[in-house]
């Protein structure tokens, strides 16, 4: 299975970020989509996994969750817009990561991309940063991988053109 995850689009789908998805499976979202248009858009082309973040408004809460939690490829999978990161996830995530860490914990909001292994919780934290205009990020991002037996391979970063 070949993801491409984004975040942060703030009702700008990129034409670039459709050059991107062309050869995944699935596009998942986390959070601030900003309109359904912008959800509709992607669907269009790929399947699409997505939650609700801050900015977005009673129309997308009402197709897409606050939280996603799923089995991809034999991965358990949460995600979610506000997480926060390793070392300083907000209150409510960390009590249930206390309980059920998944393998794969995704989440948006910060307009900062990263990736990286916690130990504590032994599951992979990504962040694709934002691949939208509005923020205070300079470069648009997202991340593109593959699911095969429980294992994230094939981790790519894409970056392109400033907002």
């Amino acid at each position: 299975m070949r993801i491409c995850l984004l975040s942060d689009t703030h009702n700008f789908l990129d034409p670039m970020v459709l050059k991107y998805i062309a050869d995944c499976d699935e596009v998942w979202h986390a959070g601030d989509i900003g309109t359904l248009a912008i959800a509709d858009g992607i669907s269009a082309i790929k399947p699409l996994r997505a939650v609700y973040g801050n900015i977005d408004g009673q129309d997308i809460r009402k197709v897409y969750p606050k939280n996603l939690k799923f089995n991809c490829g034999g991965m358990d999978v949460w995600i979610t817009h506000i997480g926060g990161q390793p070392f300083h996830y907000v209150p409510e995530v960390k009590i249930e990561l206390e309980v059920k860490p998944p393998k794969l914990f995704i989440c948006g909001h910060s307009h900062i991309l990263k990736v990286m292994f916690d130990k504590k919780f032994k599951m992979l934290y990504l962040n694709p940063g934002a691949a939208g205009n509005y923020g205070f990020h300079n470069v648009k991002t997202m991340l593109r991988f593959s699911i095969e037996n429980g294992v994230v391979r094939n981790l790519e970063v894409v970056e392109w053109g400033k907002k």
